[in-house]
């Protein structure tokens, strides 16, 4: 009997962008969250959203240099999250 046991990771990250979490920002996030085989969460102040709702990364407020939580659990976790640590340190490809 095999079984499969999930991977869970969890990271806390510092909003580094100008302008923090905005629309283009969330739809960045989600467009990246869905390519993966995991289910991510984003987390602050105590509220979590879904990482693949642009309407609830917006919702969460996320202004530059305030720290989010994102969790990635499932088959491709470990992918998931490295690309959106890069993502969000990479000022989700904004401000040069």
């Amino acid at each position: 009997m095999t079984t499969t046991r999930e991977v869970s990771i969890v990271r806390d990250i510092e909003i580094v962008n100008k302008r923090g979490l905005h629309a283009r920002a969330s739809a960045r996030f989600v467009q990246l969250a869905g390519s993966f085989k995991a289910e991510v969460t984003v987390e602050k102040d105590g509220v979590s959203v879904g990482g693949t709702s642009i309407m609830g990364l917006m919702m969460l407020a996320a202004s530059p240099g305030c720290h989010i939580r994102i969790t990635a659990a499932g088959a491709d976790a470990h992918e998931a999250m490295a690309a959106l640590e890069e993502l969000v340190a990479n000022r989700f490809g904004e401000d040069a």
